[in-house]
């Protein structure tokens, strides 16, 4: 097995554990993007060592300071309870004993000004790095590892085309693509890690140019 010098020397980070702090960072920080609103509520349950352990090891504040848009090594994550106040943010954590398939698991539970509500499921899986399994219920797999593009939309023929021919034609070039659906002809969600970012103004573009989509946003 191969292992990198990040995997070994793990990423810079405040705190004491890359899974425990660091990935609950960016698993947050992940969520927050993948949301696109202002959150002023999350209900999060953590799973296994995260709910045994994880306070111990700040994983509240991980994940709040996430939410909040900070970074694993920025040094206000052990004032994310106080930042999180200020800025209106309410969190709630429980702790589950349920068995998942990863034991470094939270669920985030978000609900944005508009009371539209977001619901993601992720990992920490070492070395602060995440992988999300699900968003609003239907099974995924992202990892972060990438800028990625999210598209929501009504599964019908001609999606995948028509947003894959956009971002050509913008010259973004996409590592990786994964497509999740409940069903045939019902909600989907196309995951696109690329490149380089897709710009807010690109995003405006997609929208225009790709009728067909519901929800547009990035992690």
């Amino acid at each position: 097995m191969e292992y990198s010098v990040f995997d070994i020397i793990g990423p810079r980070m405040t705190g004491p554990s890359s899974s425990h702090t660091a990935g609950a960072v960016r698993l947050a920080h992940v969520v927050k993007h993948i949301v696109g609103k202002q959150i002023i509520e999350a209900r999060i349950t953590l799973y296994g060592s995260f709910a045994e352990t994880g306070k111990g090891h700040g994983t509240d504040k991980a994940l709040i300071a996430g939410l909040l848009g900070l970074f694993p090594d920025d040094p206000r994550i052990i004032n994310a309870y106080e930042l999180a106040r200020e800025q209106g943010l309410v969190v709630l954590f429980a702790y589950s004993d349920e068995v998942m398939p990863h034991p470094n698991t939270a669920r985030i539970h978000a609900i944005c000004a508009d009371e539209e509500v977001t619901e993601v499921v992720g990992e920490s899986i070492g070395g602060g790095r995440i992988r999300i399994t699900e968003i609003n219920g239907l099974n995924v797999e992202l990892s972060g590892d990438y800028p990625t593009l999210i598209v929501r939309y009504q599964d019908m023929p001609g999606v995948i085309a028509e947003v894959s021919h956009v971002l050509a034609q913008m010259k973004i070039n996409i590592a990786f693509m994964r497509v999740f659906r409940h069903g045939k002809g019902e909600d989907a969600y196309m995951s696109l890690e690329t490149d380089t970012p897709v710009t807010p103004e690109m995003q405006a573009a997609i929208r225009t140019l790709c009728p067909s989509i519901e929800q547009l946003y990035t992690a």
